[in-house]
């Protein structure tokens, strides 16, 4: 089964306790592609500037990603400036600029409308909706957002949450979009606007499931070393999605299988900077850490 991401593929400058790297390859769809292409067949949409590495399209394609969708216009690419201090949960921006990604505009390809999973990673919700009017009859729409469209934009995020079968969202950002403080009255206000069901990331401590009638909660792998969290959200959207599309299963046994993959594949990403350590991944090594998983959480 296909899976069309929708989101940005980006130049960063990360700088961590350990290093600063500059034009490291990043971006939303960038993340969730090299996650979600272990389990499908994954077409991008996104936009990027004529000064884009051609090293990174090539990459892209050696990874088996479909850029038909990926539009090079005139001008430079989306850049993001991040820091990050020992703490490694929130980054500090320096500077954002959208260049290209200000005037973004997806238009589907023909070969990607009929794509059965869709994933629409944070952009404005008038976006997301304008993608989704040019997709066939998908079996599974997810999106992502974010603090900046919660305040700007929310109620137009609230009208197209009523199209939406998975919602990701971090905890800080499940409080604002409720106007709750605690986390399971803020499943049951978002609830309210149609999302079948909320995915609330909270980072180092793991993630939350809620559907109508349950509530699956995983935690965190153990790592000995975090070097950049840069992307890890849309690395573990990818795993969950991916997983999805790869089982064609949307109960709630596949969900909760899909959050852990989803958790296992943003282990991966914190270990490098940028996707660096997604795009040398192995499969046995995804396996392997899934185990090791499985045995820190038996009882």
């Amino acid at each position: 089964m296909s899976i069309l991401v929708v989101g940005s593929v980006a130049l960063d400058t990360i700088k961590t306790p350990y290093s600063r790297c500059e034009d490291v390859l990043g971006g939303s769809a960038t993340f969730f592609s090299f996650s979600a292409r272990f389990f499908s067949q994954v077409n991008l949409v996104a936009v990027v500037g004529n000064d884009f590495p051609t090293k990174y399209l090539k990459l892209f394609r050696e990874k088996g990603i479909n850029l038909t969708g990926l539009e090079v216009a005139d001008g430079e690419t989306f850049r993001w400036e991040g820091e990050y201090d020992w703490d490694f949960n929130s980054a500090k921006t320096i500077a954002t600029h959208l260049n290209v990604f200000s005037d973004f505009d997806p238009k589907m390809p023909a070969e990607y409308k009929h794509s059965k999973y869709v994933f629409l990673a944070n952009i404005d919700p008038e976006i997301q909706e304008r993608v989704l009017r040019q997709v066939i009859c998908p079996k599974l729409v997810a999106c992502d957002t974010m603090n900046h469209w919660i305040e700007s934009k929310k109620k137009q995020l609230t009208r197209f949450l009523k199209k939406v079968d998975i919602l990701f969202l971090n905890d800080a950002e499940a409080r604002q979009l409720s106007e709750e403080n605690n986390l399971l009255k803020a499943a049951k206000a978002i609830f309210r606007f149609g999302p079948k069901r909320i995915i609330i990331k909270k980072g180092e401590h793991g993630a939350l499931l809620f559907s109508k009638n349950s509530i699956f909660c995983v935690p965190a792998f153990l790592l000995e070393e975090v070097y950049d969290p840069t992307g890890a959200g849309d690395t573990f959207a990818g795993g969950v999605i991916g997983y999805l599309a790869s089982n064609r299963n949307l109960n709630d046994d596949s969900l909760r299988r899909a959050i852990v993959y989803g958790n296992i594949m943003a282990t991966f990403a914190v270990e490098d900077f940028g996707p660096w350590r997604l795009v040398s991944l192995t499969k046995p090594e995804i396996e392997k850490r899934l185990r090791v998983f499985k045995r820190l959480t038996y009882f």
